[in-house]
């Protein structure tokens, strides 16, 4: 697949820049965006030219906001789309593991709701001053009951990642780097050349020795696909429900959800 139309691909040395191109809406993902992705981390992950990919959002504003609710009701897609949700969210962290290069998040602005999750499950994430973390998933009938949850916990520590989904706060750059979730944080206009000086770094070093010490790394984590895989599925079935669909309609109404009623 080379006619991307959600994704843009450049190469410059052994670097693979992978952004999501969706700005005007905060660079959401759709089912077309995700299989791009995917395909784009595949040609990438497994070309031995390169050495480390980049994965970041276009524009200034986001990084990434996660499922576009746009093209939400009830689950995501049309039906047609592989993936327990509508679209391959799930092979898509996949396979940002599998693949045997660190894979760097780039994040300028919103790091949100799924945006968050790819941050999280990159092997490595450089912040500018203007990024904002956080998840939505429980104030819009959602959550990632995978690697979202499970392995943010693992970043973070249980305490700070109960709060991150509980609570549903914005977390500014610093503060994603005091709680572990970035490696460094640069001012907005020095973004590009930090990351470029990690990926020169990165890219001297032995890349089978850098493939085993990812796969040494994510094997401790690994059953997290699986109890993911499993959740995905009851995800789906909740996406049907009124309750799920209550935080899209409230949305679209520019209204608080009225998520009370569910308790009765």
């Amino acid at each position: 697949m080379s006619d991307y139309q959600d994704i843009l691909v450049t190469r410059e040395g052994r670097t693979t820049t992978i952004c999501i191109n969706r700005p005007k809406k905060y660079n959401a993902f759709r089912p077309r965006t995700v299989l791009d992705l995917i395909d784009a981390f595949l040609k990438a992950g497994w070309d031995r030219d390169v050495g480390t990919i980049v994965l970041t959002g276009a524009g200034e504003k986001a990084f990434c906001t996660g499922g576009d609710q746009s093209d939400h009701e009830g689950q995501y897609g049309d039906g047609e789309i592989r993936g327990s949700v509508g679209m391959p969210v799930e092979e898509l962290h996949s396979v940002i593991r599998d693949v045997p290069k660190p894979v760097i998040a780039k994040v300028r602005g919103y790091a949100i709701g799924g945006g968050n999750v790819l941050a999280t499950l990159c092997d490595l994430t450089i912040a500018a001053e203007n990024a904002v973390f956080g998840q939505v998933g429980p104030k819009m009938g959602s959550v990632d009951p995978g690697f979202g949850t499970a392995y943010l916990a693992r970043v973070v520590g249980e305490k700070k990642a109960r709060e991150i989904w509980y609570m549903c706060k914005r977390y500014t750059a610093q503060e994603a780097l005091a709680m572990g979730l970035v490696n460094a944080v640069v001012p907005d206009d020095k973004l590009d050349e930090e990351v470029a000086s990690w990926c020169a770094e990165l890219n001297k070093r032995s890349p089978t020795a850098i493939a085993l010490a990812k796969k040494s790394f994510n094997a401790d984590s690994e059953s997290i696909r699986g109890m993911g895989g499993v959740a995905m599925q009851a995800l789906r079935m909740y996406y049907n429900t009124e309750e799920s669909q209550e935080g899209v309609k409230a949305l679209a109404e520019k209204r608080d959800p009225d998520f009370i009623k569910f308790y009765k």
